[in-house]
């Protein structure tokens, strides 16, 4: 066992000094990726989740945005004709789909054996939707981990690390995450409310945060990896997106981003080191890696008070 250590750390070594080599990429990339689909958070009312799909889409195609993954639960397909039309849409707009567990599962609380039973268990509607003319692509074979939790355990996470590779999956990374979900209800109250200020608090607010939190990864990426990546950008479709987004691209544009595709962002070398670490709380590939060197960072503090109470009865 300590042999295997060794010889991890000694070529995570020598891939690290690949990357150090490697030097200042002429723009920083990023890659949109859409956890929870079909749909994450409250639905406004007299809206359906295909109408939200289809919104979102809209927009996307807009603004020029390449084709981004959205990571699939299937357990939210079930009694849902609507979920699925809402999937059904998202790929035949051309975006891909993968993993991200059946039921979402925490793998914190859960045993490897439950968990990978899960990521089985998503496959089969991952296969339908990645259907063309008879033939499955093997697109959807990306997984993202629910709540970035790869295990508080090195034996739990190793041995997820090892079904994933052997099930032919690749590790759907997030280098900029700044927890987006928490505008999704907070909007849909708002949204029912009619009420205009607490909307336009909402963006105002997402924006700070959003804004905020590229420069923290950035920052904290040039601290773990010694020069600037091309990141990956954790968001949650839901009742903001729509609204959202075409704000969002722009200010991307505006701090220099290039937007790309998923698979290009990881074809950067930082995403084949394996951080190795036991996480109690998960985050980004960045803040794993911050955590296995001890490594310090004071983030943003979200309004998540806030968030929770805006738009509520009172």
């Amino acid at each position: 066992m300590a042999g295997q250590s060794r010889a991890r750390h000694l070529v995570q070594g020598v891939l690290a000094a690949c990357l150090f080599a490697a030097g200042t990429a002429a723009a920083e990339k990023v890659a949109l990726t859409f956890d929870d689909l079909p749909l994450n958070g409250a639905l406004p009312a007299g809206t359906t989740r295909s109408a939200i799909t289809r919104e979102t889409l809209a927009v996307l195609k807009r603004l020029d945005v390449p084709p981004s993954y959205g990571f699939v639960n299937a357990r939210k397909l079930e009694g849902s004709p609507d979920g699925a039309l809402a999937l059904r849409l998202w790929v035949d707009a051309g975006h891909p789909v993968g993993n991200h567990a059946y039921s979402h599962m925490d793998l914190h609380k859960n045993s490897a054996e439950d968990y990978t039973r899960d990521i089985v268990q998503n496959e089969p509607a991952l296969e339908l939707l990645s259907t063309r003319d008879g033939t499955v692509s093997d697109s959807w074979r990306w997984f993202r981990y629910p709540f970035l939790r790869e295990g508080e355990t090195l034996d739990k996470r190793r041995a997820v690390r090892a079904f994933l590779a052997q099930r032919g999956y690749r590790i759907a990374q997030t280098t900029l995450d700044y927890e987006d979900y928490l505008w999704n209800t907070a909007y849909a109250r708002c949204l029912d409310r009619g009420d205009k200020e607490a909307m336009a608090w909402l963006r105002e607010s997402y924006l700070e945060m959003a804004t905020a939190y590229l420069k923290s990864g950035r920052e904290t990426a040039r601290m773990v990896f010694g020069r600037e990546i091309s990141h990956v950008l954790l968001l949650h479709l839901g009742a903001f997106s729509s609204t959202i987004l075409p704000d969002l691209v722009a200010l991307l544009r505006k701090e220099g981003f290039q937007l790309t595709t998923l698979e290009d962002a990881q074809s950067d070398p930082v995403y084949a080191l394996d951080p190795d670490v036991a996480s109690k709380w998960g985050g980004t590939l960045t803040e794993l890696f911050m955590e296995a060197r001890s490594l310090k960072y004071t983030y943003p503090k979200k309004p998540r008070e806030k968030l929770e109470g805006i738009c509520k009865a009172t």
